[in-house]
């Protein structure tokens, strides 16, 4: 009888020994699964600040507007991520805002002042991300403060401007005039050059499209348009016929869009304007960028700068295609088969929201074997019309030089060339 006893007992011991075991092992499990979220979270998140800083930093020209440009370009980029466990809405738990992005100057020191910034970083805390089984223990054993049922992650990243060794330049090519040479090779900053919508290059310093990749495939050209990148210094680039097609990529930096168009898409976000330049509405045709108003311009015509700072679209404070005070009564130029423009002004519209750095590019300069010897910056005057006709761009200087306005997408690393934005935290 004593000896049954005894093992009644023992067996009392296992059993509690076992749940013992069994809530020690729920406890691995839980730190396993629910850090693991946690680690997946932290990594998506890093990577949307990753993004955010790099955007915001290509904006950091020393120009009045360059904070607002970069946190616009910064909340775009990086809330175009996904997070907690690849969200759109990141679980509904807040996406980055204008507090979360912060500016440093050359010595690291924070800063306000736009002509003084350096550095960009964008800094993020994810709440509320729901543990698993730790929930399940801390209802268990009634400790939520060992236990809790929610956690947070934090993410943070700056970046700067440094020179480049790839680009990532549209696919159109300048010719230098003959006998100029570096820096300008013979063109004048503020000068409108004549992009000929023909197959080759114009000769004379006009510019032509090219396709970067060295191919003579015309589909080509408008992918290069949605984004390059890898173009070096001595590639040979390709002589493609132009087809029509290329005018709806073109258009989206100037945020107009046929009925499929939409500015929150990566490739359909728009620049910060989409305010036109021709004869016009800007008769001097020259310094369109940061120049005065010229005489016998549009009444209500100011220059890139101004119009960026105020997110105007092509109709400038409208929305009208077509019509009076509409993107082609103040350019002239007939828009034909597109039929909306991204809403100009205040936060919700759709060059401040989804708004980026898109009209001010990065351009090949090429010597007569169509290889690549330097980079040009310039700026994107008109859209396309249709059926299609010349387009203008203006001459900003060498794309390398220290006040360019100029910053491509590529590899940093370069002893000079375009300013790329590159992480460094």
């Amino acid at each position: 009888m004593r000896s049954a006893a005894i093992h009644q007992r023992q067996r009392g011991a296992y059993i509690v020994t076992a749940a013992f075991l069994l809530l020690f092992l729920l406890g691995f499990m839980g730190i396993a699964l629910d850090f693991g979220r946690l680690f997946v979270v932290k990594t998506e998140l890093q990577t949307a600040m990753d993004s955010c800083a790099l955007a915001a930093a290509q904006e950091l020209d020393s120009q009045p507007t360059a904070l607002d440009r970069a946190r616009s370009a910064g909340m775009t980029a990086g809330n175009l991520n996904r997070v907690n466990m690849q969200s759109a809405t990141w679980a509904g738990q807040g996406q980055i805002v204008v507090a979360n992005i912060s500016f440093r100057d050359a010595a690291y020191a924070a800063t306000t002042a736009p002509s003084a910034a350096r550095y960009a970083q964008c800094q993020h805390t994810q709440p509320n991300i729901n543990s698993w089984l730790l929930k399940a223990m801390g209802a268990f054993s009634g400790d939520t403060a060992s236990f809790p049922l929610t956690r947070s992650v934090l993410a943070s990243a700056v970046a700067t401007r440094a020179s480049a060794q790839t680009t990532c330049p549209v696919p159109v090519a300048l010719k230098p005039k003959p006998g100029g040479t570096a820096p300008n090779y013979g063109f004048v900053v503020g000068e409108w050059i004549t992009l000929i919508n023909e197959q080759n290059a114009a000769q004379g310093g006009q510019i032509g499209w090219v396709n970067l990749d060295g191919s003579s495939s015309a589909s080509e050209t408008e992918a290069e348009l949605n984004g390059h990148c890898g173009t070096r210094v001595g590639d040979n680039l390709g002589t493609p016929g132009v087809q029509t097609s290329v005018a709806d990529a073109w258009n989206y930096r100037f945020g107009i869009y046929k009925n499929t168009g939409d500015p929150s898409t990566l490739i359909g976000n728009p620049d910060f304007t989409g305010y036109a330049y021709t004869a016009t509405n800007w008769p001097a045709q020259q310094n369109a960028y940061d120049g005065p108003a010229p005489g016998a311009a549009a009444p209500t015509a100011q220059n890139f700068v101004t119009k960026r700072a105020a997110f105007a679209s092509c109709a400038d404070t409208g929305t009208r295609v077509r019509g009076a005070n509409s993107c082609e009564s103040i350019t002239g130029l007939s828009m034909n088969s597109f039929q909306k423009l991204a809403a100009p002004g205040n936060a919700t519209g759709g060059h401040k929201q989804y708004g980026r750095n898109r009209r001010i590019v990065t351009v090949p300069v090429i010597n007569g074997a169509n290889q690549v010897v330097d980079y040009a910056c310039m700026l994107m005057l008109q859209p396309l019309s249709i059926p299609m006709s010349n387009v203008q761009l203006e001459f900003r200087g060498n794309a390398g030089a220290a006040n360019s306005p100029c910053v491509t997408s590529g590899l940093a690393g370069g002893g000079a060339g375009p300013l790329v934005p590159v992480l460094v935290r």
